[in-house]
């Protein structure tokens, strides 16, 4: 059954979305250092559900899409930025 997608555009470590949902894709933007993105269920010190490792160069970038019906958060969804310039999270 379809959803509807949305956004949300971090350029420093916060909530996606305060409730349950399903991560659907990340992009981002890498620093001038290599870094990490890191999707949490249950706000800053909830459980690590994925981590991505970014290359060090800032104006280099990457994404990745989440196959099938992506990634479940039963908490909310959040994300943990650690040297990047901003990241957009797609979601359902």
């Amino acid at each position: 059954m379809p959803s509807d997608l949305k956004s949300t555009r971090l350029t420093e470590t916060g909530a996606i979305f305060a409730g349950p949902g399903r991560l659907k894709a990340l992009s981002w933007v890498s620093g001038a250092s290599a870094g990490t993105i890191q999707v949490r269920d249950g706000g800053a010190s909830g459980t690590v559900i994925c981590t991505v490792d970014t290359p060090a160069g800032a104006t280099l970038s990457g994404s990745i899409g989440l196959p099938e019906n992506g990634m479940r958060c039963e908490t909310d969804i959040y994300i943990t930025l650690t040297n990047v310039g901003f990241c957009t999270a797609w979601y359902a």
